[in-house]
Order: C-alpha cells, then sequence, then structure tokens
C-alpha cells in the first residue's frame, strides 16, 4: 500500500513540475522576490540594529528563514484551483491514495523552495556573505530551512482548503506576514521593547533563523536554539498535516 501511496504521490508531483513549464513567469518571480527583499534590506533599509559584525552576516541567514515563509500562496491557490475546476473530482474516480494529490503539491513547492534557497545562497556570496561552519553545519542549517518550510507549506495547504477559493487565499496569506515580519530576521530582539522583544523571540521562525546562524558561524548564532528550531515545525506538522489530509478526504466524501 506504501508503494502505491508514493507512486501516487509521484505521479502527482510531475504534474505539479509540469505547470512550471507552462508558467515559467510564476517561477521566475518566486526566486526573484527574495532577492529584491535581501538587496532593499541590505542597501537601501540597512542597519540592524542590536547587530554586532557585519550586518550581511547577520541578514542573509536571516532572509533565507523568511523565504521559506513566505511565497506559499502560489501552493494555496493551486489547490483551490483544483477543487474548483474539478480537477480533485476527476481524481477521485481514479485509484489513488488519499492525499496523493496534496503530497504532490508539496512536493513540487519544497523542489522550488530548494531552489529558491540556492539562489538566495548564491546572491548572499555575492554580496560578501560567507558561512564559518564546515560542509556538516552548512547541511544541517539548509535542513532546518527546508524543515521550517515544509511545517509552514501544510499549514497553507490547511488553510487553503478551509478558504476553497482562490480569491480567499489572498486574504488567508496576510496570517503569514506577522510569523515573517514579528521575527529577528532584521534586527535582534535585544534592540526591541521588551513587550515585543518576546514576542520576536518565541517565534518559531526566529528559533529557525538564530539556529541557523549558528550553524554557519554568523553574529545572532545561538546554539540553544537548535532544539527549538526542530520542534517547532514538528509540532505545527503534527498538528497541520493530519487537518489537511482529514479536511481533503472530508472533501471527497
Amino acid at each position: 500500500m506504501g508503494v502505491y501511496a508514493l507512486t501516487d504521490s509521484w505521479t502527482m508531483t510531475r504534474r505539479e513540475l509540469a505547470r512550471w513549464a507552462r508558467q515559467p513567469v510564476t517561477v521566475v518571480v518566486n526566486l526573484v522576490f527574495p532577492v529584491m527583499l535581501l538587496l532593499m534590506f541590505g542597501y537601501l533599509v540597512g542597519g540592524g540594529r542590536g547587530v554586532s559584525g557585519e550586518y550581511v552576516d547577520y541578514l542573509v541567514p536571516g532572509m533565507l528563514a523568511l523565504t521559506m515563509a513566505f511565497g506559499l500562496e502560489g501552493t494555496m491557490i493551486a489547490v483551490t484551483q483544483d477543487l474548483n475546476k474539478g480537477v480533485v473530482d476527476r481524481f477521485r474516480s481514479l485509484p489513488m491514495a488519499n492525499g496523493a494529490v496534496l503530497v504532490g503539491r508539496a512536493a513540487a513547492d519544497m523542489l522550488q523552495s530548494a531552489l529558491g534557497l540556492a539562489v538566495l545562497i548564491g546572491v548572499g556570496h555575492a554580496l560578501g556573505w560567507r558561512t564559518q561552519g564546515g560542509p556538516g553545519a552548512f547541511l544541517a542549517a539548509v535542513g532546518l530551512l527546508l524543515l521550517f518550510r515544509f511545517a509552514m507549506l501544510w499549514a497553507g495547504i490547511y488553510l487553503a482548503l478551509v478558504a476553497g477559493k482562490p480569491e480567499m487565499v489572498q486574504a488567508v496569506q496576510i496570517l503569514v506576514w506577522p510569523v515573517g515580519f514579528l521575527s529577528n530576521a532584521f534586527a535582534t530582539p535585544g534592540s526591541m521593547p521588551d513587550w515585543l522583544g518576546t514576542v520576536v523571540q518565541w517565534n518559531p521562525m526566529s528559533h529557525t533563523a538564530t539556529a541557523v546562524r549558528d550553524l554557519f558561524g554568523g553574529p545572532g548564532g545561538e546554539s540553544g536554539h537548535l532544539g527549538w528550531a526542530v520542534l517547532w515545525p514538528l509540532v505545527l506538522l503534527a498538528v497541520f498535516f493530519p487537518l489537511a489530509v482529514r479536511r481533503f478526504a472530508g472533501l471527497s466524501r
């Protein structure tokens, strides 16, 4: 049964990847947007209150984490479009594993997220950012970033299934913005008012950004956040993955 589920999920993944060829502009925009944010905060806004050392060494890992939280609307819209165009109804008539459509969509998103990370890391190096840890630490940092993305992705898929319509996705997507900007992506919590710094410190994305900074050997890194950077995404997955699959199964009845 597990083999059939993997095969069905891979089939759905290839279906989503085929959309890339038909909609290359969307893919390019998703890759360019975080680069624009990095350049804007690095050169136009700049500063980095409370940051010791080179700001670019603090900013790039924060932007990598921020990128993993943003850009969910593409997947969310694709899910709602399938629901409203009757595509899911056609899949229901096939001997397909329940949830394979969602897993395929998630897998395609993760591939694009990995590509986006590679592009942003390359731009960071062009700006002078360098990692101080070894290859193992670098891969561990990338793994934490992708784990955070995977958790945020399933939260987005569930919210898309609840929204039900593409035009509702924009309203739901706004919920992601506080996660991204109420974080330590651009400045340290110590430079903020006490109440705001407390909120920022408890933000799951802040834990990921801090742990990644530590693995990269840059300013703002603290090894004590590694456990939280793993635990928070696992909690989000434990909540939203079964909710999404159950919601999808309910729509299939």
